[in-house]
């Protein structure tokens, strides 16, 4: 279980091989979410900062503070000419980390993830209902939001073993505040102020860089947050991108179709001579 120091915490990462891969997971999972792809790909998972078995420090937990944390984590180890693979807001810092080291970066796939800032009926009703409801909320006093995501945002719930690793991190309010705070973050109707420019300053950089890219799509789940109206803005405004259809899933669909991920990003690096 290596761990390295980062800013005033440390980060936990998890690695297989030596594989230029590195799995960015999102909320509010952990590296453990890669545990049935990261084997069949080899690379490297690490925890965001306040997840995982990473450390908590007493930051607001924004998207800034993440990126910071992980820029850090990056330059020490060392990572170049790497193959990102990023779900949820895993896949917005890829984007952000991507277009502000594009000489590092060799390939970047994705999923389920914040693409661009939404607006209006972009956000299905209810996500836009989520995400008001969690900019009022003071703390995560239990752990619901945690353990649905587990249980309803995937086809089959995780088992009780699976799902006590996820919960591990997150035993009180305290622990949860990077939870609510990626919850809060969500981009939509402008807000957060600060965080909208940056993903549009990621989506310029997305819709003329060269570096091969993956888009992984999924059906038949009310949890899905790229469906057909994202996918096809993806289409029009990703250069070098290939998508493929991976069949059934929940938004976390590392739980319902590891196997179809991990075989879709080995044939797309093998395609682009990535691996």
């Amino acid at each position: 279980m290596p761990v390295v120091p980062v800013l005033d915490s440390t980060v936990h990462y998890e690695q297989s091989g030596s594989a230029p891969f590195v799995f960015l997971h999102g909320n509010p999972g952990s590296s453990h979410a890669w545990r049935n792809v990261l084997p069949q790909l080899g690379g490297l998972a690490p925890d965001l900062i306040g997840m995982g078995r990473s450390g908590k420090p007493d930051v607001e937990y924004s998207f800034a503070d993440h990126a910071r944390y992980l820029d850090a984590w990056f330059d020490a180890l060392e990572l170049d000419r790497v193959v990102l693979v990023g779900h949820d807001w895993g896949g917005a810092l890829a984007f952000d980390w991507a277009a502000r080291n594009p000489s590092r970066v060799a390939g970047i796939a994705f999923f389920e993830m914040i693409v661009k800032p939404m607006y209006g009926s972009e956000l299905p009703v209810p996500a836009q209902e989520r995400v008001r409801r969690f900019r009022a909320t003071e703390a995560l006093e239990d752990d619901g939001f945690v353990r649905q995501a587990y249980t309803r945002g995937v086809l089959t719930p995780v088992s009780d073993e699976d799902l006590t690793a996820y919960l591990a991190p997150f035993p009180d309010a305290a622990s949860r505040r990077p939870v609510l705070a990626w919850a809060r973050q969500m981009p939509f109707d402008g807000e957060p102020a600060a965080l909208v420019p940056r993903i549009e300053a990621y989506d310029a950089w997305l819709a003329t860089s060269d570096v091969p890219k993956l888009l992984m799509t999924f059906e038949g789940s009310p949890t899905l947050l790229i469906g057909s109206q994202l996918q096809a803005w993806c289409s029009a405004n990703v250069a070098a991108l290939d998508v493929v259809a991976l069949g059934e899933a929940g938004h976390h669909a590392m739980e319902d179709r590891p196997k179809e991920i991990a075989a879709a990003v080995a044939a797309w690096a093998d395609q682009h001579d990535l691996a």
